[in-house]
């Protein structure tokens, strides 16, 4: 099988996606845009995909349209897709908003990227089943592996709260993107957001997403 090149709104430094778990993501986030393909079919391990060849020297998103760390995925289905993975040379991004499983002793790839998705520090229980903003920080904080922080998209925050857990993860980067789908989610002001951004270079690198001009050049009044 073909291994499918990144499109739309994706890192523009991954170069493939692979996916092998299908279906609805257990965290069910509202703003999710695999919602726009209408009702996904159940959570399912799609065998066939490990026939993909991964060829050599890509970047790839592995696990870029389900969670595959979400908590009632089978260890044995993560398992099966490290192992494919280890037996093609290539950079692999693993994301999630579950870090806690990094934590158990996966083989993952020698050139690996765990990332984690942090839209805010603040507990928006309606938007998402995913584990609360804290406890994903507080694990990230613990992986050993190089990391990276997606803020996408960015939902309305605690400036120094934010700041201080970043600065405790420490990652490669932070990737700093908006709702590109209408989902009228609480959004942070420009100021803020610009606050954010300034206090963050003293932090680590800033990539920021096209789709976040929107919000940094906003009126007040224009939020809601």
């Amino acid at each position: 099988m073909p291994l499918n090149k990144a499109r739309g709104n994706m890192y523009n430094w991954c170069t493939h996606t692979f996916n092998v778990i299908k279906g609805e993501c257990p965290h069910q986030c509202s703003y999710c845009y695999c919602k726009r393909w209408g009702k996904q079919s159940p959570l399912h391990f799609d065998e066939k995909e490990l026939k993909t060849d991964l060829g050599s020297g890509n970047t790839i998103f592995v696990g870029s349209s389900c969670d595959m760390w979400a908590e009632n995925i089978p260890a044995m289905w993560i398992e099966d897709i490290l192992r494919h993975c280890n037996e093609a040379d290539n950079r692999y991004l693993f994301q999630t908003k579950n870090p806690e499983r990094f934590l158990d002793k996966w083989i993952f790839p020698p050139l690996t990227m765990l990332g984690v998705t942090l839209e805010t520090n603040r507990r928006y229980n309606s938007i998402s089943k995913a584990p609360i903003p804290y406890n994903r920080a507080y694990a990230l904080a613990h992986v050993a592996k190089p990391t990276m922080i997606s803020i996408e998209p960015i939902m309305d925050f605690d400036l120094d709260v934010m700041v201080l857990w970043i600065d405790a993860i420490k990652p490669e980067f932070v990737s700093i993107g908006a709702d590109s789908g209408n989902n009228h989610l609480p959004e942070p002001s420009a100021e803020n957001l610009k606050a954010l951004m300034n206090k963050l270079q003293g932090v680590t690198e800033i990539r920021q997403k096209n789709n976040l001009a929107r919000l940094l050049w906003q009126r007040s009044s224009d939020r809601y």
